[in-house]
Parts: C-alpha cells; structure tokens; sequence
C-alpha cells in the first residue's frame, strides 16, 4: 500500500461477455458470468446471487448479548447465533428489517440503535451484504410471540456476557458469521472510540440502498 492509497473498498464492475442463470430457488439462485480480465481473458464464475440479510447485536443492560441456537442444515451443526434475516422485500429499510427480526426471533424491542458493521459474507462465491446493527435499551416486546416453525421451532436461547463470547470465538467454539463478526466488533468499539461513535441506524449502505 502507499501514502496515496485509501484503505477502502471502491466499486467497480468488470466487463460481463455472457450471463447464465442455471438454477432459481425461492429466496437465492445461482448464476454463472463469463468476466473479462485485466490481461483481456475470459475467465466463469458461478456465484450466489443473495437478497442481503440483516443482523442484531442486543446488548441488554448488564451488558449481556441476546442469542439463540439454531440448527442449520448445509454445516450438520446447531450454532450459537445472534437475531437475524433476510431483506426479502427489494429496497427494504435495512433497520425496519432488524426491528421485526428482533421482535420475531426473541421477541425484544430496542429504543437504540447504531450500525455496527457491515460485511460481505463469502464474496468470493456470493453476493449477501449483511449490516450487522447494535440495539440496546431493551424491553420486552408486546403483544403475542411470533408463530415460529421449521428449524425455528426447535431454537434455544441465552443472555451471554460479550467476554465469554468473544473467548468463544477465540477458542474456535463459535462459528456462526454474523456472532463473530459483531461480538469482535463491539468488543472493538467498546475499547475505541465507544458506542455513541457509531454510524447513525439510517447510514447509508452502498451495497444495498433503501429508503430512509
């Protein structure tokens, strides 16, 4: 890297000679791009194409981080994971996705909320752009609990103190994406600049622009 070198990701979109959707399934599909190199060859690549997803980080006020376990079928694993989903609607609110995720999933609602962090997921092999949001102020949510079923049915929950979860991932106990990167990232904030520096819950999202 020199002096003159930004440490940021740009944009940038190579050409695309031919483009093949081989399979569609009912939130994701595949898709297959023959690509122009820099040296002028043409080289295929098959990847994911992802909606995006959305991912809570619920610090209660002992300072505890709300998790569920879930069973996820392609890793034969059920992991330690924090609230999360999918932005099924194009355009979605990325937040208004994270408020009905947390309501649904623990059934909390949150006064405070900050963006965290936001990740690609594997994008060397799929598009998902996660934002990874910190609420707090926590309270119980009202009315009746969100009707779960499927691998939901069968989730398990805690309240776990961010030192042991991040003593978790350090010791290769914890596994699940969206948990390690927000436990490493608040552990960060927390010992930076502090949570009340992080970016506003409506900053923007290149990857995948909203309405406000």
């Amino acid at each position: 890297m020199t002096a003159n070198t930004p440490l940021v990701d740009t944009a940038e979109e190579w050409e695309v000679r031919a483009t093949d959707t081989p399979f569609v399934g009912n939130k994701t599909s595949v898709r297959t791009d023959d690509v122009v190199m820099p040296d002028g060859s043409v080289a295929r690549r098959d990847y994911q194409v992802h909606p995006g997803s959305v991912a809570v980080v619920a610090l209660d006020d002992q300072d505890r981080v709300l998790l569920l376990k879930q069973y996820r079928h392609p890793v034969s694993m059920k992991l330690w994971e924090i609230p999360a989903g999918l932005l099924d609607i194009p355009g979605e609110n990325p937040l208004h996705a994270a408020q009905r995720e947390l309501y649904e999933e623990v059934h909390v609602k949150a006064e405070d909320w900050r963006v965290l962090t936001d990740v690609y997921t594997t994008p060397g092999g799929c598009s998902e752009a996660v934002r990874i949001f910190l609420a707090r102020d926590l309270s119980e949510a009202e009315g009746e609990r969100f009707e779960v079923e499927e691998e939901e049915a069968d989730m398990e929950f805690a309240r776990v103190p961010l030192a042991e979860l991040v003593r978790g991932v350090l010791a290769g106990e914890l596994h699940n994406n969206c948990l390690v990167v927000g436990a490493l990232s608040l552990a960060a904030a927390l010992a930076g600049d502090g949570l009340d520096a992080l970016r506003p819950a409506l900053a923007e999202w290149p990857a995948r622009p909203f309405e406000a």
